[in-house]
């Protein structure tokens, strides 16, 4: 069960759709977890977002209430790492063809 481990790492908030089903039962999950587990949240969607992601703007606040209780937030700015590799690999290959042209 879910509620057990000692941290649960959720990744990805708001990335996929979420079904008011899956919302009642992650808003359960977080509720049992709270003060009682740690939880880390990742999303790329600001709180302000999260009553859309979840279909529900009272659900949504409910849940953000108990995730920032006692929490760190890590706000985290710029492109991911994911991005950044591809863009130096991006970067690399145009140095390159530009030092075979002469350019």
């Amino acid at each position: 069960m879910l509620t057990h481990p000692a941290l649960l790492v959720v990744d990805e908030i708001g990335y996929l759709p979420v079904s008011q089903d899956g919302a009642v039962l992650f808003f359960q999950l977080v509720n049992a977890r709270h003060e009682r587990a740690s939880t880390v949240l990742t999303s790329n969607k600001g709180f302000e977002d999260w009553g859309r992601v979840l279909g529900d703007e009272v659900m949504a606040a409910a849940l953000i209430d108990r995730l920032v209780h006692r929490c760190h937030i890590v706000n985290i700015r710029g492109n991911s790492y994911r991005m950044r590799d591809h863009q130096n690999l991006t970067r690399s290959g145009t140095d390159r063809r530009r030092r075979k042209d002469g350019s």
